[in-house]
């Protein structure tokens, strides 16, 4: 197996659970957290830096208070501001995990990061947002109309990262290999069918469409 797979998703979609499911039942590495622990390990940075600046937009006053910080870091220069070596640092991981072998990859730009792996399949994994206000309210134990508020707070923070670092629309079609909403087959159903997503690029199979003269639309 060669594949390796990227995950980006809307918050309370069940994006991670899929991505550990996937990545139990297919056998192979999963980095959703552990991408910032190899990061920190790789920069010489901590991690908690990684953690502070986790798939989060640009902040000037954030970035000012982070940048005067970095100067009091032995090895660090004042060439690249700290958000910009935390994203490089993350963005060189993300490469360097994939050039290791398969694996599920969460969020953090790392469909962009692989654009030009061409064992890469992104996915984008989105539900109805009913779907996610009862996932979230039940799993944090939040009043419905709380975790509606946390959703569209995370997803906003989410697509501002994406936006700003690869210059492409978060959960835009033209973005990813496949959007796949997950309350239609379900968490299970929708496993099942990255699965077969992955075992078709693993094994394609030529369409008889562009071969065939009886095939008509």
């Amino acid at each position: 197996m060669k594949t390796i797979i990227t995950i980006g998703r809307q918050f309370g979609s069940g994006g991670k659970e899929i991505g550990i499911r996937v990545a139990k039942e297919l056998g192979i590495p999963f980095y959703d957290k552990e991408l910032l622990q190899e990061a920190a390990k790789k920069s010489g940075l901590c991690e908690k830096i990684f953690e502070n600046f986790d798939e989060r937009p640009k902040s000037l006053l954030y970035s000012i208070a982070m940048d005067s910080y970095m100067f009091a870091l032995p090895g660090t220069g004042a060439g690249d501001s700290l958000e910009q070596q935390v994203y490089l640092a993350t963005f060189n991981t993300i490469r360097n995990i994939a050039d290791q072998g398969p694996c599920v990859i969460i969020g953090r730009c790392a469909d962009y990061a692989l654009s030009d792996n061409p064992n890469h399949l992104s996915l984008f994994i989105h539900a109805p947002m009913d779907v996610r206000v009862q996932r979230v309210a039940k799993r944090q134990s939040l009043s419905p109309e709380k975790a509606r508020q946390l959703i569209v707070k995370t997803d906003k923070r989410r697509a501002s990262y994406y936006e700003y670092y690869s210059s492409q629309k978060w959960g835009n079609l033209e973005s990813y290999d496949f959007c796949l909403d997950s309350s239609y087959l379900g968490l299970g159903g929708t496993v099942e069918l990255i699965r077969a997503m992955v075992e078709h690029k693993e094994h394609p199979i030529s369409s008889p469409t562009e071969e065939d003269p009886t095939c008509k639309e």
